[in-house]
């Protein structure tokens, strides 16, 4: 027997996501400068006030619904499966793009270290190993973690010290060069600060991490991950730019804007300093790696637990890690590695607008949580005034990206339309066997053997399909709200059985008006046999679990409409139920 998976920490929880965002200022700052000059500080602390509201955002969103899957848990319990899915896949390129380029990147710092190594296959070596520790388990790769988090910051700490020793040594004379310099391209400081500002909104990539993990963490250690992270951006990206421009001439962050921090280390310490920044930003890059690995492990195992991928990735080792996801998200990689040839700015077009547009569904998705889900219960609440300053900062940081560089958008698209496809496929795969029963039916005078064996596989593979059982747990609803679930599991699932279940207090009956309601609803949809069943007891989490067992269905195939704030237990108490009204 499996044992229960150990649950994170706030230190690992914060370490897991936090080496993602915060090895953005390896590279954010830089990017900012290049666009905002000295203004790049006042980008960043802008970016930093929008990430702000989204600890609001997020914090309502994943406090009502504490489950893995981030936008696409939101959306799925908000609209359908579609829309869910379009989060989804989106998260996923994310994920990708990030593991493919961080991987890169570290291999290049590294190659500045050792000339003789080669990026390319280095890199397939890095994913490799944090494939491994992956699928070791979450604890195991989370101590990693750790370790790389808190040498980061040390590594970070040291820089920033370093380059105010510098400036005491050396004066301000720099700082007043760079603050009367042109700005970049010409511009205004209005068009600066756009651009700068829209250029940095990547330096907060991975802050949607965590949410994708939750199930893995501690009660309450989701909000602390969320205040860790965003101190930790607002602290160092600002301030590393700032000691830059103290410390560098604008002209040289250009010259050497991939590894700024490495020349800041060569300028203020020496040799000594920038090996230990180059070291340290081929270690947290690889962090970020595992950070992909993680989140893309609980979104792509809630979809499939959700039927939209194939169930033969759900198979789990003994400390709860799913190895197929791992090792398909590894070769998946692989493909984006070689196709692009690691080429920064394809893999930066992926990153740029997936990253942006999830931030988007969030705070899209907490306004239909406010909407439809108003009763639920959550510990904290973001208000509308601030999720929409969110969201208007998020689609101007993507509208100043695309504007900057257009060519993202194609590249983004040549990758987003095929994922999208597998998707549709996967969410249509009934009527698509339909047709092909139909297709093959054809064949029966020209080809009759072969046309027998193919409808014999095909009705095989639909029953199979539509042999998932669901359940709704009703709270007497009445016949309105009963049709809006059977519009819902029509619209949304694969079946042709839905039990309708209402628990009741002991010595209860349902009244003889809603059993009749009970045959209008059957009569109404012919496709799918409605069986009602009457419980007497309490319902919450163990009437649940104990229904799922009896019953052999899966919790997230029940549904429920959206509790009352009185409602004694939490969604994620229930294992997975989804809500649907």
């Amino acid at each position: 027997m499996a044992h229960a998976p150990k649950k994170l920490g706030t230190l690992a929880a914060t370490a897991i996501a936090g080496n993602d965002i915060t090895s953005s200022c390896l590279y954010v700052g830089a990017i900012a400068m290049g666009y905002a000059g000295p203004w790049a500080v006042v980008a960043l602390l802008i970016v930093a006030g929008v990430l702000y509201l989204f600890r609001k955002i997020y914090g309502e969103v994943v406090g009502a619904l504490p489950l893995n899957g981030g936008a696409y848990n939101v959306l799925l319990n908000t609209t359908n499966k579609y829309n869910a899915s379009i989060a989804a896949c989106l998260t996923i390129l994310s994920y990708m793009a990030t593991a493919v380029l961080s991987a890169s990147t570290a291999m290049y710092y590294l190659h500045a270290l050792v000339p003789f190594l080669p990026v390319l296959l280095a890199t397939v070596v890095v994913l490799g190993i944090f494939m491994m520790l992956s699928i070791a388990g979450i604890g195991e790769s989370s101590v990693v973690a750790i370790i790389i988090f808190i040498a980061h910051l040390a590594t970070m700490a040291l820089l920033i010290v370093a380059s105010f020793w510098f400036v005491t040594q050396h004066g301000f004379s720099l700082v007043k060069m760079n603050l009367s310099a042109p700005l970049p391209h010409g511009r205004g400081i209005a068009a600066a600060l756009f651009f700068g500002f829209s250029t940095a909104m990547l330096g907060v990539t991975g802050f949607e991490s965590s949410a994708n993990y939750v199930e893995e963490q501690k009660h309450g250690v989701f909000p602390r991950t969320l205040k860790n992270m965003w101190v930790a951006v607002t602290v160092l990206n600002p301030l590393i730019v700032l000691c830059a421009i103290m410390v560098l001439p604008l002209a040289a962050v250009g010259d050497h804007q991939e590894t700024m921090l490495s020349f800041m280390g060569l300028t203020i310490g020496g040799n000594w300093l920038a090996s230990i920044i180059t070291v340290d930003a081929v270690v947290v890059l690889c962090g970020a790696v595992l950070t992909s690995y993680v989140g893309v492990s609980g979104l792509v195992k809630r979809m499939t637990l959700d039927r939209i991928m194939p169930q033969f990735l759900l198979r789990e080792t003994k400390k709860g890690s799913s190895p197929r996801i791992i090792i398909l998200f590894f070769l998946l990689c692989l493909s984006v590695l070689f196709l692009t040839n690691a080429e920064t700015e394809a893999l930066a077009g992926v990153y740029t607008i997936s990253f942006l547009t999830v931030m988007a569904f969030f705070a899209v998705g907490n306004f239909l949580l406010k909407m439809k889900r108003s009763k639920l219960p959550r510990p904290e609440t973001a208000s509308v005034a601030a999720v929409s300053v969110a969201l208007l900062g998020v689609v101007l940081a993507l509208y100043g990206n695309v504007r900057l560089n257009p060519q993202y958008l194609v590249v983004f698209l040549q990758y987003f339309i095929p994922t999208m496809l597998v998707i549709a496929v996967m969410l249509n795969r009934k009527s698509i066997l339909e047709v092909m029963m139909a297709w093959v039916s054809r064949f029966v005078e020209s080809v009759p053997g072969l046309a027998v064996v193919g409808r014999f596989t095909l009705s095989r593979m639909i029953r199979k399909l539509s042999s998932q059982e669901f359940v709704y747990f009703t709270k007497g609803d009445d016949l309105s709200i009963l049709n809006r679930v059977m519009m819902y599991v029509q619209a949304n699932e694969i079946t042709k059985k839905l039990r309708i279940v209402t628990v009741l207090k002991e010595g209860e009956r349902m009244h003889e008006d809603y059993l009749r309601d009970m045959e209008v609803l059957d009569r109404a949809y012919p496709e799918i046999k409605i069986e009602f069943t009457e419980l007497h007891g309490v319902f919450g989490p163990e009437l649940v679990h104990r229904l799922s067992e009896e019953w052999n269905i899966p919790t997230n195939f029940m549904f429920i409409g959206s509790p009352s704030d009185r409602f004694p237990y939490r969604v994620a108490d229930l294992g997975g139920v989804r809500l649907v009204i």
